[in-house]
């Protein structure tokens, strides 16, 4: 069974209209503190930041933040201070990502360290990480500043995780999805959790806001595995491919060189550890993998997580929103139907 729209008649596919339409005025302004956030009189810091912040992405986890905190009835400020810091935390492991992995293209761009090198790169993410901690102490909430900053923490530890388990088929099912629990759904985890937390909702909903986002973006970066292997890179984000080509170890590997037989694990190895990754080895992998059932596999779990994740909106009481936070869900889960 698949996540559901919550209208079960909607023709359209599903898409982040709602939420964007119900953050569309705070969204206005967490883009311009975003914008004045990122300027400094270091000319090559708001040059490396606009390349990265005006690239074409959604901005998903703010508005998330945005929705989580009026859904339960807030009515201050300090939601776009915080959706602000999300933003900046991302665009800061974005920036230190391409530089890990080595990425070209990011978005259908050219990633900044293409254009300016590793070490500005790795410079201004650590720019961003600072101006997010202190818009977080300006808003002056200890608990959504402890939720944020172990976000934070949490999501530097899975990086370094994942590099110390990079192009290592030995990497166990368990340990992979760790390290996607730390380096994606820990951000949109902590997104939605602060929401409630500034509007003073009961335990209950933040729980239930902590649950939605952590299983929203498991669902999320599950997705993404499958699209490295058959997607666009519009719909990924980056090229399709890059996971196999770095030697990324996602679940979809991880299973089809579970299943396979000894010759197929050899040419795992080969291609994953050894760098034998071009055209006509990533034409093979895809062969294996749909031979091994491993991206419908991954495609199920990805709809498990959706399922939950579209089951934790129950405890929001305010009926735009959680149509808003539902309706991610089902996009997220739409881009591998």
């Amino acid at each position: 069974m698949s996540v559901a729209h919550p209208k079960p008649d909607v023709a359209a596919r599903p898409s982040v209209a709602a939420i964007a339409d119900l953050t569309k005025a705070d969204m206005s302004r967490v883009n311009a503190l975003i914008l004045s956030m990122a300027g400094s009189n270091v000319e090559l810091i708001p040059q490396i930041a606009d390349h990265l912040i005006s690239s074409g992405g959604k901005r998903l986890r703010p508005m998330l933040t945005i929705a989580s905190a009026l859904a339960f009835g807030y009515r201050g400020e300090a939601h776009v201070k915080l959706a602000a810091s999300v933003e900046f935390l991302h665009t800061a492991t974005l920036l230190h990502d391409d530089v890990v992995d080595e990425s070209d293209l990011r978005r259908g761009r050219k990633t900044a360290r293409m254009i300016w090198g590793n070490q500005a790169s790795v410079l201004v993410g650590d720019y961003l990480l600072g101006q997010a901690f202190r818009m977080m102490v300006e808003v002056g909430v200890m608990r959504a500043l402890a939720i944020l900053s172990n976000a934070s923490a949490v999501i530097a530890e899975g990086e370094v995780w994942q590099l110390s388990a990079a192009k290592s088929m030995a990497t166990s099912e368990k340990d992979y999805m760790a390290v996607i629990d730390a380096k994606t759904a820990a951000l949109f985890s902590a997104a939605t959790e602060v929401g409630p937390v500034i509007a003073q909702a009961p335990q209950e909903a933040q729980d239930a806001m902590r649950l939605y986002g952590r299983d929203l973006g498991l669902a999320f970066q599950l997705v993404d595995d499958v699209l490295d292997y058959g997607g666009s890179a519009d719909a990924l984000g980056k090229n399709v491919g890059d996971d196999f080509r770095e030697g990324k170890i996602t679940l979809p590997v991880i299973l089809a060189y579970a299943r396979g037989s000894e010759e197929e694990r050899v040419f795992w190895r080969s291609a994953m550890e050894e760098g034998e990754n071009g055209n006509d080895a990533l034409r093979h992998a895809r062969s294996l993998l749909a031979a091994h059932g491993a991206l419908d596999e991954t495609k199920e779990r990805a709809r498990a997580f959706g399922r939950s994740a579209f089951a934790a909106t129950r405890a929001v009481p305010d009926p735009a929103a959680r149509e808003a936070l539902a309706d991610v869900v089902a996009f997220c889960i739409d881009r591998i139907n």
